[in-house]
């Protein structure tokens, strides 16, 4: 992927052949090679891709991309395999050749034998495998060999795993609602129900906010038929919709006091049967992953104490009067 420091003594035997002051071959195609990753293939790839191919009127577009081992050596673990990444390029319009397990850093040897005439990348510089901190690409700039590219901005491999993070519950309980088990998704058994419960108070929530509308329209229906004055209409549509949201919260935490109490039992009786089985010893990466990944707090519809409750309860009575 990168250009090493062995091409520079030998390029100058190569320029006997291919001058930097050259003109691109015009009796054959071009044979432009790009290199790079292409983990969770997306359309920056695509384009910077696209612009490679582009890059002469009759192009032979040659894309290498790195081994597994090799990435994660000098760059770190990838989402796909090497051959899910191999495969996604093999599909990509503007690829006419897949070059697999492609060098970290490229050797004037490799141009030779793959024929390469230019090499596409974007201008940043990219650091070798030496730790020198030496631009890859210098030598294939340096001899007019470089065609540059430009990077999407907005997207890239690293944007798409941070929204997966960030979003990590949701997608969680996208894919338990698919049908994955918790095994599957590396989730505690506490953390599942836990989850579970979430998912569907916010599927009540949605049903209970949809009911709200449609209650509110044919409120506004009845008063506009009975002739209410605006100001009427306003003291008594604030007054059933407080005591609607009053209704609604005590049965909230009702049901939400009873799942909690049910999932802790479950628990209790999870953790004695992992005791009989596993000789007295609990797994506490599950207990210590439990707090970890939770659902944020405001989505939570939990009172902490029965005292909070009343508290809340007639805050929102005083406020109604």
């Amino acid at each position: 992927m990168k250009m090493g420091e062995t091409g520079v003594a030998t390029a100058e035997h190569n320029n006997q052949h291919h001058c930097a002051n050259d003109l691109p071959p015009s009796d054959r195609p071009v044979r432009v090679y790009a290199d790079g990753i292409y983990d969770l293939f997306h359309f920056g790839h695509a384009r910077s891709l696209e612009q490679a191919k582009k890059s002469f009127p009759n192009t032979y577009l040659l894309v290498g991309c790195c081994s597994d081992e090799m990435t994660h050596k000098y760059k770190g673990r990838t989402v796909m395999t090497e051959e899910e990444r191999y495969e996604s390029l093999r599909h990509c319009k503007w690829v006419d050749e897949v070059i697999p397990d492609a060098p970290w850093v490229i050797s004037q040897e490799f141009l030779d034998n793959h024929h390469i005439d230019y090499v596409a990348h974007d201008a940043l510089p990219y650091a070798d495998a030496s730790g020198a901190g030496k631009d890859v690409y210098e030598f294939v700039k340096a001899v007019g060999r470089f065609k540059e590219t430009k990077r999407t901005d907005g997207i890239s491999t690293s944007d798409v795993i941070m929204r997966i993070i960030k979003d990590y519950n949701k997608y969680v309980m996208r894919n338990l609602d698919r049908g994955y088990s918790r095994k599957e998704l590396g989730v505690s058994y506490v953390k599942e129900k836990r989850l579970r419960v979430n998912m569907r108070l916010m599927k009540l929530q949605e049903k209970v906010k949809e009911h709200q509308e449609k209650v509110g329209e044919k409120i506004q229906t009845v008063a506009k038929t009975a002739g209410m004055h605006h100001n009427e209409w306003i003291e008594n549509a604030d007054r059933w919709v407080a005591g609607f949201l009053q209704m609604f919260e005590e049965s909230c935490y009702k049901m939400g006091t009873a799942i909690r109490d049910r999932i802790q039992e479950r628990s209790r009786g999870q953790k004695s049967r992992d005791l009989l089985e596993n000789g007295n010893t609990i797994d506490t990466d599950e207990e210590e992953d439990d707090e970890y990944y939770y659902v944020e707090e405001e989505e939570e519809e939990y009172f902490d104490n029965e005292e909070q409750h009343n508290e809340d309860k007639k805050n929102s009575s005083s406020s109604t009067e």
